[in-house]
């Protein structure tokens, strides 16, 4: 008998075995490992061998991936994702706004693209102040003065003009198909475009497409975009001509005159994206993080972070930890004073990059520092050389088959940007200008302050806090990361990756631990309710930190390189994107 059940035993086994080989090509949307030799870890993310794409929306990973099955390469996926976020996901995809871009291909070559949106010609520095000197906050941020030139779909040729592999036109054509057929409302993108319902009108005379005035929409509705079907047509037949010049520039311009928008065919003729010199910082010896500079503040800032960082031993500490909390808020503090008084369009302000990194600038920063209190903001000032973006912001991660990958972080900045559609073409405006300095001092939506090198200047990019990176750990790819989330972005990365780093986590466990904030003014840590409410809260206010407990703080899309080269792809918890990979 005991023989006969182990015999049975053993044929069962085989049949499980055998009914569950994996295919010759697999997408690899769950937790499940697709090679039978691993052992599965139940806090890790979509894991697969060859190839990951993880953003903000389940249609625009699997476009992704099918452009990598069809034999695209990182670029080519990151291209077609970008345009399916315009079509399923409104409040953050776009044509209307921009971004930057970090690459690493295969071979450790490291390459930045700037295709951050820029001032009109007809832009001034006082152009939101009223009489009095004061700001406008509306002007900046609600209506059609509020947009800059916007640099998505030139962004997007140009990365493929120079890395590129399939031809434009199939990584436009799923974009299409989604916006002429039609795509399901997922729950809280639902919920967005009711709670924007009333701005929609009042910003807009004629229908658009996100209004549903009949009823509220719901999970599960079908959406389908008509007008951005056409305009991405003639972007696919006529290449960058078909946004920037003919029917969709002039149907941009003819949205402008309907108020006080200041945009003009020139500007959009005129717009080019920049490639720029990557920010470059060794952490521990061990990792090496390649991030944007200027006009974008999260790779400087970040850089001073980790410098600073750096001697201390965080995994000692642990990651729940008051000191651990109190250590990283302070350096937080000290890295956005900075941030606030030297970082600009380095193409119009002498942003002082080698001065800020150094050593010994860091290490006198972080002379005041004591672990047992708070550092007052007041007391924390900026160096002196001689030289709210959106919590709507989308980020998505890309690596291929041979290793190449892409980390692009792009926004409208608020929540569906300006409100504004562009009548006829179907896509809404960005309202990028609010990310200027008004005046010196004066906060945006995010509570942000800024100086003359944020100054509102015509043709100038605007001061981000995007902040995509790509890590190298001994010289091979380890981690492609970055977040929405405003003036946040910068932290939720730094956080991250030392979760990873410092303190051993999954990619999962690291995304989904619960994070916190400092931006030097207001001088408070922001946190979410699991730090806000546990144990820290009383401890941090000892020690003279005052906290405000808020909701979701970023949005991690990322993929890490496990030590046995599988890749581990995660969508943040918080929102309802998702990381599909693929095993050939």
């Amino acid at each position: 008998m005991k023989y006969y059940k182990n015999y049975l035993l053993f044929v069962v086994a085989l049949f499980c075995l055998t009914q569950c080989k994996v295919s010759k090509q697999t997408i690899v949307e769950t937790t499940a490992i697709a090679t039978p030799q691993i052992a599965t870890v139940l806090n890790e993310g979509t894991i697969a061998t060859d190839a990951m794409v993880s953003c903000a929306h389940p249609l625009a990973s699997k476009v992704g991936i099918e452009i990598i099955k069809q034999g695209g390469n990182a670029i080519d996926a990151a291209i077609a994702v970008h345009f399916a976020l315009a079509v399923v996901y409104p409040s953050a995809g776009n044509l209307g706004g921009g971004g930057f871009m970090v690459i690493r291909l295969k071979d450790g070559t490291t390459n930045t693209l700037d295709y951050r949106e820029t001032a009109p010609t007809l832009a001034d520095k006082d152009m939101y102040l009223n009489s009095e000197g004061d700001a406008i906050a509306e002007l900046s941020q609600y209506n059609r003065l509020a947009s800059g030139v916007p640099g998505s779909v030139a962004g997007m040729f140009e990365a493929h003009q120079k890395y590129g592999s399939l031809p434009m036109e199939t990584l436009i054509q799923p974009a299409i198909d989604l916006a002429q057929k039609g795509f399901q409302l997922l729950p809280i993108e639902a919920k967005k475009l009711n709670e924007n319902k009333a701005d929609f009108i009042k910003y807009n005379e004629a229908n658009n497409y996100l209004v549903n005035k009949e009823k509220e929409w719901k999970e599960g509705d079908l959406m389908k975009l008509p007008d951005l079907g056409n305009t991405l047509l003639r972007i696919q037949q006529k290449g960058k001509k078909g946004f920037y010049e003919g029917e969709t520039a002039n149907l941009i311009v003819a949205e402008m005159k309907r108020d006080n928008g200041i945009i003009s065919l020139a500007d959009l003729k005129q717009y080019q994206p920049v490639w720029r010199k990557p920010i470059v910082t060794n952490y521990k010896n061990d990792y090496k993080v390649i991030s944007m500079g200027p006009p974008s503040s999260g790779g400087i800032a970040l850089s001073q972070m980790l410098k600073m960082l750096a001697n201390f031993s965080l995994n000692e500490m642990g990651v729940d930890n008051k000191n651990y909390i109190h250590l990283v808020a302070e350096v937080e503090r000290r890295a956005f004073a900075d941030r606030a008084t030297h970082l600009g369009d380095m193409d119009y302000w002498n942003v002082p990059i080698t001065e800020l990194l150094e050593d010994e600038y860091l290490k006198e920063k972080m002379s005041d520092f004591l672990l047992s209190t708070a550092s007052p903001s007041s007391s924390i000032k900026a160096g002196n050389f001689s030289v709210k973006e959106s919590e709507e912001t989308t980020h998505f991660s890309v690596v291929d088959a041979a290793g190449n990958a892409v980390s692009s972080t792009t926004t409208l900045n608020a929540s569906f940007g300006s409100k504004v559609f562009v009548t006829g073409a179907g896509f809404l405006l960005n309202n990028e200008m609010d990310d200027f300095s008004a005046k010196p001092g004066a906060p945006n939506m995010y509570g942000l302050v800024g100086a003359a090198a944020n100054a509102i200047e015509p043709g100038k990019r605007m001061l981000s806090s995007m902040t995509p990176i790509v890590v190298e750990k001994n010289d091979g790819l380890f981690m492609v990361l970055g977040s929405p989330g405003g003036s946040t972005i910068i932290t939720t990365v730094l956080q991250v990756f030392l979760n990873v780093v410092a303190h051993k986590m999954t990619l999962k466990e690291a995304t989904d631990q619960a994070r916190f904030h400092h931006q030097w003014l207001p001088d408070k840590i922001y946190c979410e309710p699991e730090i806000f409410n546990g144990p820290q809260n009383a401890e941090l206010s000892k020690m003279q930190h005052q906290l405000e407990k808020r909701e979701s703080i970023g949005r991690v899309d990322a993929i890490l390189v496990k030590p046995n080269g599988m890749l581990e792809g995660y969508s943040d918890s918080r929102a309802e994107g998702k990381a599909i990979g693929y095993t050939k």
